[in-house]
């Protein structure tokens, strides 16, 4: 199947796939690159500590996700206040070599709920040292508006806790978050398990989906990763097809009009 007209726009650059896909948690780095490989994946994501900038731990992984080919997104996971992100963030500039940057910062260990306040900050300090920030965030109207008031060009509300696989939790909010910004790129990051889910992500009219777990963690990553290119994929094209309503009642597809009737064996 050919992939869907347009593709993903991120702070002005296009990219073919509308997945991007994290390297965490894979059995190998080999099964990583081949799961990357086979999800045909626009970006992967590279979580960068602020202990292995300073020591250049993980050199050798940084080399392979750069070898991939594809477009590299670091991101500030761990990060608890808005000064480590900020610090993460210009530590991955320096080692990426990119001006994109996924914040996370986060509040609870259970949840790893985005903590709203400090997000808000380090989104306000990073955009104004030329950063282009994806901000990871709740399905909240206040603060998704208060993110694009500081100049965040896409945003990423989850659809779950990260690594849950419980799919979209609120889909409610996620489609009035698209409704509310029309136009802003917005893409489901977090908390989906299966290819279903990516494709409803999609079907309610998001430019795409971020996921990890759900492929790093699968039996097959690499059958996973196929799997959830095709949904993501099929999603798109679906929304592009102004799918039908829902209805409370049933409605026959079959026309009544020239139907056999008693009258007509008389």
């Amino acid at each position: 199947m050919a992939p869907p007209t347009d593709g993903l726009s991120i702070y002005g650059t296009r990219l073919a796939s509308r997945l991007m896909l994290g390297t965490a948690l894979y059995p190998s780095p080999q099964v990583m690159a081949d799961a990357v490989a086979a999800s045909g994946a626009g970006i992967v994501t590279v979580s960068l500590r602020r202990e292995s900038g300073t020591l250049r731990a993980g050199q050798n992984f940084w080399d392979l996700v750069r070898g991939l080919g594809v477009a590299v997104l670091p991101n500030t996971a761990g990060c608890h206040t808005a000064r480590e992100a900020v610090t993460t963030a210009k530590m991955a500039r320096e080692v990426f070599g990119t001006n994109w940057i996924k914040l996370e910062v986060v509040r609870d260990a259970e949840t790893l709920q985005p903590e709203p306040f400090g997000l808000v900050e380090a989104a306000r300090l990073l955009l104004g040292e030329g950063f282009e920030v994806l901000p990871y965030m709740t399905e909240d109207l206040s603060l998704a508006d208060r993110l694009a008031e500081a100049g965040c060009r896409v945003l990423m509300p989850w659809g779950a806790p990260i690594g849950s696989g419980l799919g979209l939790n609120n889909r409610y909010g996620l489609r009035q978050l698209r409704a509310h910004f029309p136009e802003m790129t917005l893409i489901v990051d977090a908390g989906l398990g299966l290819p279903s889910h990516a494709s409803a992500a999609m079907e309610l009219g998001y430019d795409g989906v971020l996921l990890n777990t759900a492929v790093a963690r699968a039996g097959d990553p690499v059958a996973m990763a196929r799997a959830f290119a095709r949904a993501v994929e099929a999603g798109r094209l679906a929304h592009e097809a102004d799918p039908m309503e829902a209805r409370d009642m049933a409605a026959p597809s079959t026309p009544v009009l020239g139907l056999a009737s008693l009258g007509d064996l008389a």
